[in-house]
């Protein structure tokens, strides 16, 4: 689409409205359980929870939010073969509504005759059906995002900015509902919450489809066809009960298998995977530039699993510092933990319209960065936050007893963490529109979103690696100043490699 066409949503396409708005209720969704979950987890029994230990639920969290950006790989693939991204993006929002709704049930059997095995079932089935739909709405919609521009549109990055925001309203307004309900109602009406959320962004992306042309539409759907015909629909249904059986199915077997079996089977699935995704580029790469831009794509996909690495202590060690280390308390009223969860989103909101003016302003000046300067940027900010974040911590716990700190230590570590994410996130999303080839843009949003699992993964376990350092070095090793260093030192690395990488890019900017 030329830049010429409908600037009815700020200047942009009013297709971006659309997306917008569909995400910010994704985002909800996905948030407000995210919020949740490691509290959730660790509650006491009597409360309604698992009563999990901190690192096991740290790892749980982890696998979770690191295979929501796992399965875009697949649906990104799906996508561009196979369902168009339309279509994806209606099976992923139903199957998450679902996943939700599971959740709250795991929570709402509490108190039943239900065991604890039969609530566990309920609610590891409610997370692998939001990884899997997950796969089929994430990688789409920002692709369609990237569709309504030309390539070498000045705003392309402030439509993804734009597009941001949304993600963080919906990430702003869900952990104030649903952590509300969830740690000072009930659990269940959190999680069920969510669930609302997932069906309000399905049906407004349904009533909205005609501002989208016939971008998204199925793969070889002639070009006046804007919407989807009844056959589409049916196949969308069997998708979204064809996952939800496949989930069931795998958690039931899964604990019949012998561990050998088990471990057999995980180690086909992803080397399988690995070929399948290789073989995939191979084919639909081809030149010199093309393969230039794809290495490019991949190098700064490592600068992004350092990034996610340190940024989602979120919902981990933040998220448990809120709870423990923070006073929460204004009078007779307490703020819940997850309340907090809120405020990077606050910070996007409040910056990212600035952002999104400062590269523009930088570019018709002529000294914008180039995307690896952005990400070197971004680093620091983080290292920044973290060095802010270990004073924090070493305040409560120098002394012999614990000091709760104020809130603002928080505040001010979400505030550098949102610089660093507004120089970084929006970014790659734009970058991997720009730089994939064509037949692959969808692919390769899933290898972006394949990052920011990795980087998830990496979060859940940097506690725990700095427990492991801590009993091999015999001294204290604090995870937070081990974040703020690591952080800092591949700043300088992307620096470094940022003229090389630019000339890879190949005049893409």
């Amino acid at each position: 689409m030329s830049r010429d066409a409908n600037k009815a949503f700020f200047g942009h396409p009013i297709g971006l409205s659309t997306l917008f708005a569909s995400e910010m209720w994704e985002r909800f969704s996905y948030y407000g359980m995210r919020a949740l979950l490691v509290l959730f987890l660790t509650a006491t029994f009597a409360s309604g929870g698992f009563e999990m230990a901190e690192l096991d639920a740290f790892t749980i969290y982890g696998i979770f939010t690191g295979l929501v950006y796992v399965t875009p790989i697949l649906g990104g693939m799906l996508a561009d073969k196979v369902l168009g991204q339309r279509k994806s993006i209606y099976i992923g929002g139903l199957t998450m509504a679902v996943g939700q709704f599971l959740l709250a049930g795991s929570a709402w059997l509490y108190g039943s005759d239900a065991s604890i095995e039969f609530r566990q079932t309920i609610f590891y089935a409610g997370l692998g059906i939001l990884i899997l739909g997950n796969g089929f709405f994430k990688p789409n919609i920002s692709t369609m995002v990237g569709e309504l521009y030309d390539n070498n549109d000045p705003r392309k990055d402030g439509g993804f900015t734009i597009f941001y925001m949304g993600i963080n309203l919906g990430a702003f307004i869900s952990p104030l509902i649903t952590g509300k309900l969830g740690e000072q109602v009930a659990w269940q009406y959190g999680f069920l919450a969510a669930g609302i959320g997932m069906v309000l962004g399905t049906v407004w992306f349904f009533v909205r489809s005609h501002t989208l042309g016939h971008i998204g539409m199925p793969p070889k759907v002639k070009a006046e066809r804007v919407r989807l015909i009844l056959k589409d629909w049916f196949g969308i249904l069997l998708f979204a009960v064809g996952i939800v059986a496949v989930v069931f199915a795998v958690i039931v077997g899964w604990g019949a298998m012998p561990e050998t079996v088990s471990k057999t089977i995980i180690y086909i699935v992803g080397i399988g995977a690995v070929i399948v995704l290789a073989t995939s580029i191979f084919r639909g790469t081809s030149g010199k530039a093309e393969w230039s831009r794809i290495g490019v794509i991949l190098v700064l996909a490592l600068f992004n699993i350092l990034f996610w690495g340190g940024f989602e202590q979120a919902g981990t060690t933040f998220n448990v510092f809120a709870r423990d280390n923070t006073q929460r308390m204004i009078g007779n009223w307490e703020i819940p933990a997850s309340w907090f969860q809120s405020i990077n989103a606050i910070w996007i909101v409040t910056c990212a319209p600035l952002f999104s003016i400062l590269w523009l302003k930088l570019d018709k000046l002529k000294i914008n960065p180039n995307t690896p300067m952005k990400f070197a940027w971004g680093l620091i900010m983080l290292s920044l936050g973290f060095v802010i974040m270990a004073i924090a911590y070493s305040r409560s716990t120098g002394g012999e007893t614990l000091r709760l700190v104020s809130p603002l230590w928080l505040i001010v570590v979400f505030l550098f963490h949102t610089f660093g994410e507004l120089c970084l996130s929006p970014i790659g999303l734009s970058m991997v529109t720009k730089l994939s080839p064509p037949k692959l843009v969808s692919t390769m949003m899933g290898i972006w979103f394949g990052s920011i699992a990795a980087g998830n993964f990496v979060a859940s376990q940097m506690k725990a690696i700095s427990i492991k350092l801590e009993s091999a070095l015999g001294t204290e090793i604090q995870v937070f100043w081990l974040i703020a260093i690591q952080s800092a030192i591949f700043a300088l690395i992307a620096i470094a490699l940022s003229p090389v990488l630019k000339k890879m890019m190949h005049g893409i900017k």
